[in-house]
């Protein structure tokens, strides 16, 4: 009876656990082996961060994921976080990878590399969750999608409109006037806005600074939620979503960027806490900060302190030893002798 309990709750951290790391689109030399490999979860930030050339702290020891060119790296990374379903129904020409222990993740190291190694040439950063209207735009991102629906009744109203996606999609048993489809339909939404905003400033994909968007959508597990995985409302929902991502989304993304961009989509059962990153909600408003470090202790060192520690000590033992050198020879100089300036003088009172 024990040996079943321990099954049942090893089967439920499975369930749980469940994802699928997938590959849509990425440049011709950019090298994703196909396999089976388990991705760990909590790595899915450094392969983002290795893919677009950028170290990482610690190595990553998974085939997955070749050395390709180094000379030319992808101008923008796209991640898509689908939550209510562990896979996709996607095209056999699809890349997937399973993920063992799915834990929440950020792509803010990612956002950080870029912001250090760029930060005078403005990239474009857009970190997007419709639903929960959280928006975190950087850079050049502000113009390009200042038209963007970000708040739930900017999307309401751009559903309204002609050319949303209700006019290009069947959407089967799903309804635009339910609550929980219409949250659905609005991410939806966005993935064919972002390409056709992106679109009016293609000079802004042909430059040298690369650009990096993260999509997070709980609409599909919003239906799971109410309706469950069997029912007709959850399969029309993969189907609309599997097709806005594959015969839109990424196929635009992949062409405005010239063929030079990746194009990642993780789904997951759900996360047992949400997902955090760096982001503002469009409603929030300033509250004063509390301190969290009660004994106020030092902050932890990365693995950078070691580098910059001995640069700083031996430059400035260099300038020191420098110095006592100088000051050696200037007072021991001779000035009849070794000095040209009092050699001039000298001649200059002769002649007088």
């Amino acid at each position: 009876m024990a040996r079943a309990a321990a099954l049942t709750l090893l089967s439920a951290i499975i369930a749980v656990a469940a994802a699928d790391f997938s590959v849509l689109k990425s440049p011709q030399n950019q090298i994703f082996r196909s396999g089976n490999w388990p991705l760990p979860g909590e790595r899915i930030p450094d392969v983002i961060a290795l893919s677009m050339g950028f170290s990482v702290e610690e190595d990553l020891p998974w085939p997955g994921l070749g050395v390709g060119n180094i000379f030319q790296r992808p101008r923008a990374t796209v991640l898509v976080t689908v939550t209510g379903v562990d896979k996709l129904p996607l095209s056999d020409n699809e890349i997937s990878y399973p993920v063992e222990n799915a834990v929440p993740y950020s792509v803010d190291s990612v956002v950080n590399s870029i912001h250090s190694l760029f930060s005078e040439e403005m990239p474009l950063v857009l970190q997007l969750a419709p639903i929960e209207e959280r928006v975190y735009m950087v850079g050049k991102a502000n113009t390009v999608f200042e038209d963007l629906a970000v708040t739930l009744r900017q999307l309401r109203s751009r559903l309204e409109q002609d050319n949303s996606i209700l006019a290009s999609v069947s959407l089967g048993s799903l309804y635009k006037n339910d609550e929980i489809d219409r949250l659905f339909l609005s991410e939806m939404q966005s993935l064919q806005d972002i390409p056709s905003l992106l679109s009016r400033h293609k000079h802004l994909a042909k430059d040298n600074v690369p650009d990096i968007y993260a999509l997070e959508f709980t609409g599909l597990e919003e239906i799971k939620k109410r309706y469950g995985e069997d029912s007709v409302k959850f399969k029309d929902a993969i189907r609309i979503l599997s097709e806005c991502l594959q015969k839109q989304f990424a196929d635009d993304m992949h062409s405005i960027y010239g063929g030079n961009a990746i194009v990642e989509v993780v789904a997951v059962e759900s996360f047992e806490t949400p997902l955090t990153r760096k982001s503002r909600s469009i409603l929030e408003t300033e509250t004063a900060s509390t301190s969290t470090n009660l004994y106020n202790l030092a902050y932890q060192y990365n693995f950078d302190y070691a580098v910059i520690f001995n640069i700083i000590l031996w430059i400035m033992i260099g300038l020191a030893l420098a110095v006592i050198a100088i000051s050696y020879n200037l007072w021991n100089m001779d000035p009849g002798y070794d000095s040209i300036i009092y050699r001039m003088t000298n001649q200059k009172i002769r002649m007088d």
